[in-house]
């Protein structure tokens, strides 16, 4: 495995981001190796697998997000 030292001088004069909606991603400079983890804990002691989920009818959210989101074009 190599290491890779870089810098960077990064300068932005103006800026405008027309919109961010879930999942949007703004990077500016370089990324490194972005590796992934997930880890299952089963903190539950859970023995059987999770009852179906109820179906309620309705195709609105029951809870009203803490962040206004915008609505998907």
């Amino acid at each position: 495995m190599s290491n890779y030292y870089i810098q960077q001088s990064i300068q932005i004069q103006f800026i405008k981001i027309g919109g961010m909606s879930n999942s949007s991603i703004l990077q500016i400079g370089t990324c490194g190796q972005i590796t992934t983890n997930d880890f299952l804990y089963n903190t539950g002691g859970y023995t059987e697998p999770a009852p179906e989920a109820e179906k309620n009818g309705s195709t609105t959210p029951s809870v009203t997000p803490l962040v206004p989101l915008q609505t998907p074009r």
